[in-house]
């Protein structure tokens, strides 16, 4: 065996885009906690995983989770949830990919208008936000609590995906 077909066979392959499933609430979990100041326990994601109107991805490294995107759909429209990649693997790109894919897949289960809310100082979520066609279309006074308790404003953001 070359050098070559070592690294080959050694290399990481790339991030795969799943549902994700109940066996996962505990790795959702801990990636949500390391991405937000009050993160979702095991049994959230548990019961999330469980409802039939609910949609959630994991972006997966081999066994590793690395990535979610999870929403609510209710009739032709759906709410963005939660979406997070791991600290680690942030700068790359992942974001935008998972959140294209969690949106098509909406699409094709009939979604038509989806609906999020970002914490107005939360830059890197805006960016991909505006990026994947979101605009704003509300804003929620002192609606997230920073963790020193300063009261922190949402903006409501729309895209239609018909």
């Amino acid at each position: 065996m070359t050098i070559g077909s070592l690294l080959r066979l050694f290399r990481r392959s790339p991030p795969a885009i799943e549902p994700a499933t109940p066996k996962d609430a505990a790795q959702l979990a801990r990636l949500h906690g390391a991405s937000f100041h009050r993160g979702w326990g095991d049994g959230e994601f548990d019961q999330m995983l469980r409802e039939q109107n609910t949609l959630i991805h994991r972006l997966r490294q081999g066994r590793n989770i690395i990535g979610f995107a999870a929403s609510r759909i209710a009739a032709d429209e759906a709410e963005i949830l939660s979406i997070a990649v791991a600290p680690e693997q942030r700068g790359r790109g992942l974001s935008r990919t998972l959140f294209m894919t969690h949106l098509g897949h909406l699409a094709g289960r009939g979604v038509r208008t989806v609906f999020l809310e970002v914490e107005e100082n939360n830059m890197p979520a805006r960016r991909l936000y505006d990026r994947t066609g979101f605009a704003v279309v509300g804003q929620r006074a002192r609606y997230y609590k920073d963790a020193d308790g300063t009261e922190l404003n949402a903006l409501i953001m729309r895209r239609d995906l018909s």
